[in-house]
């Protein structure tokens, strides 16, 4: 053992040494104290006006306890991860980074897999609800890779600190924060333990707690409406949720397109519904590359993949699979899962009649 007094250390040193030490320990003990990564420095919920705010009106006007709501807040803290991860979500990457994490043939063959496991569950709700099968399994498969991924922060606190501590969207966050309330009491879920993803997305096909309450059903028959554990209830709910968004059996999604010039870019985005015409699209330099009817109306999509920028006309299915999530990258992702799934679908099929 050397001895830390053994050689001599000029005096500056020494004291910068001691500064980085101060400043090591004082990180460690900060992360200590904080373990939960938790927003500093904020005072506790119940302190805060608007949070007492939001309490009175939901006592007044949704028939709350008020003080159990406020048992509720004293316990709440902002989590910083959660923070973090909303402002940095995967649909930011481009589509060259974005489509490898979906597209994989590990999420193929177990979407195949789930659909065979399931089958006369999921024909039964592409039947009841008119949406095509190979969709249904595809959103379940982005969502949560058929269960093995539905979230690890608990609903409660995430709805709690984007409600209140995250500025861009905290009327939406609120709002969520109060229908989970309401769901909670209406479906019996456990108000504290559910856990869902850091937007407060819940269960096998990730719903909003508002979407729970609106497009939730009993697939199963037990008089439940369970998304957390009921496949039957959650493959029933995804079909309802796009037949409530008028999704088009059968109809196409997208067709790739070819363009010239960059007049294109302005017709790009804009919610994604399906309003502009052929004649439209050629004043913009942009021609589908597959034939389509000639009263046919389409969005425009620009994605940046690996061979560079691609255009694509979405139909107003497409738009339909936005209103799931509003990223038109996201679309992308489940159309194209769903289409590699059915192909894997009617290949095992196909081998399976030929034994």
């Amino acid at each position: 053992m050397t001895s830390l007094c053994a050689s001599p250390v000029p005096f500056h040193r020494r004291i910068l040494s001691l500064l980085l030490t101060a400043l090591l320990l004082g990180t460690c003990a900060a992360a200590g104290a904080n373990p939960r990564g938790l927003v500093a420095g904020d005072p506790p919920y119940l302190e805060r006006d608007d949070v007492r705010e939001f309490i009175r009106t939901l006592a007044r006007e949704d028939g709350f306890d008020a003080r159990e709501l406020e048992r509720l807040f004293a316990e709440a803290r902002p989590q910083q991860r959660i923070l973090d991860l909303i402002s940095t979500p995967a649909e930011a990457r481009p589509w060259k980074d974005y489509r490898p994490i979906f597209l994989t043939e590990q999420r193929i063959r177990a979407g195949e897999r789930f659909w065979q496991e399931h089958e006369a569950t999921i024909l039964r709700a592409q039947e009841t609800f008119q949406v095509n099968a190979e969709i249904i399994v595809a959103i379940i498969g982005v969502e949560t890779f058929y269960g093995r991924h539905q979230g690890t922060f608990p609903v409660l606190d995430a709805l709690v600190t984007l409600g209140f501590d995250y500025p861009p969207r905290a009327n939406f966050f609120r709002s969520e924060l109060r229908h989970y309330l309401h769901l909670a009491r209406e479906e019996g879920l456990d108000l504290r333990g559910t856990l869902g993803s850091y937007a407060g997305a819940m269960g096998r096909g990730q719903f909003i707690s508002s979407s729970y309450r609106e497009y939730a059903v009993d697939f199963s028959g037990d008089g439940r409406r369970d998304l957390l554990n009921s496949w039957p209830d959650a493959i029933g709910s995804v079909a309802n949720y796009f037949r409530r968004h008028h999704w088009t059996m059968g109809a196409p999604v997208v067709v790739r397109a070819r363009v010239e010039g960059d007049a294109y870019k302005s017709l790009v985005g804009g919610g994604y519904q399906a309003r502009y015409g052929l004649d439209e699209l050629a004043r913009h330099g942009i021609v589908p590359e597959g034939r389509v009817a000639p009263d046919a109306r389409f969005s425009v999509i620009e994605l940046q993949a690996e061979e560079g920028t691609q255009v694509w006309l979405g139909y107003e299915n497409f738009y339909v699979i936005t209103r799931y999530n509003r990223s038109p990258l996201y679309a992308m992702a489940v159309y194209e899962l769903a289409r590699e799934i059915r192909k894997a679908r009617e290949q095992a099929l196909a081998e399976g009649g030929a034994r």
